[in-house]
């Protein structure tokens, strides 16, 4: 949160998936700054951005190569989670409930029930907890580590549908990212994707820690219908889109200059 005489900048701020420090919803800290009795005409709230051009969307021969690449089968059902949901930065076998690796799990091994061609591509540190449980439930995964946040993107695109299983979160921008790359998202309804995913418009919304419902909705056969509506709200999040929010807000700033 940033402020300065003329008003109170609120971000829908995550720390980063993968930085292990709680994150604050910003619809929560929004309302936490308006009940200080501020004028709300001096409150600027801005959602978490994305980079819309990183973010290609996928086509059949391009999820075909990164499938190769990464050594997932062509015909699988590729499900997505690129988080750090354990503690610490080593294994991270014990869960950071707050991202709700164990409902990840549960959902996963419904999911299976229903898509036995099921495969789980994990990104990000200290994933020991959900690859236990994947191990000990017989789900194929694999896991990859991106060094830089350009490498991102690719993974992205071997996927047929992205989750977040969080109880709580700031973002995620993954969010934006999937919808950025023609990936169906499915996600609790935690942080940012209650305002951008409207449920079988241009995603799935589910309630916090039911892994039934979130099992049902990545087996919804209907996931890609709602792509093109979600691309759009990425490009209507794109940075670029952004930058009139940034300057009404730096103009009380520039104005003291």
């Amino acid at each position: 949160m940033m402020a300065s005489d003329d008003g109170v900048f609120v971000s829908t701020v995550e720390t980063d998936d993968w930085i292990d420090d709680p994150d604050v919803p910003g619809t929560e800290m929004h309302e936490l700054v308006l009940s200080t009795g501020i004028d709300p005409a001096k409150v600027f709230r801005i959602p978490i951005g994305v980079d819309a051009g990183l973010f290609t969307p996928q086509t059949p021969a391009s999820r075909s190569a990164v499938r190769r690449e990464l050594g997932l089968p062509e015909q699988a059902f590729v499900v997505g989670s690129f988080q750090k949901d354990g503690v610490g930065w080593k294994d991270g076998a014990e869960p950071k409930l707050i991202k709700g690796p164990d409902v990840l799990v549960d959902a996963l091994r419904l999911v299976r029930e229903r898509r036995p061609e099921l495969h789980v591509l994990l990104s990000g540190p200290a994933r020991g907890y959900v690859r236990s449980g994947l191990e000990r439930l017989g789900i194929p995964y694999v896991h990859r580590g991106p060094k830089r946040y350009e490498e991102i993107p690719q993974l992205y695109v071997a996927l047929d549908a992205y989750v977040v299983p969080s109880r709580q979160e700031g973002g995620p921008k993954s969010v934006l990212e999937a919808m950025a790359s023609g990936v169906p998202i499915v996600s609790t309804r935690a942080g940012q994707a209650t305002e951008l995913i409207r449920d079988r418009v241009n995603g799935r919304l589910v309630d916090v820690e039911d892994a039934e419902a979130l099992a049902e909705a990545l087996a919804d056969e209907r996931l890609r219908d709602y792509v093109a509506a979600g691309r759009e709200t990425a490009l209507a999040n794109d940075k670029v889109a952004q930058e009139p929010l940034w300057r009404a807000f730096f103009a009380g700033f520039v104005a003291h200059a």
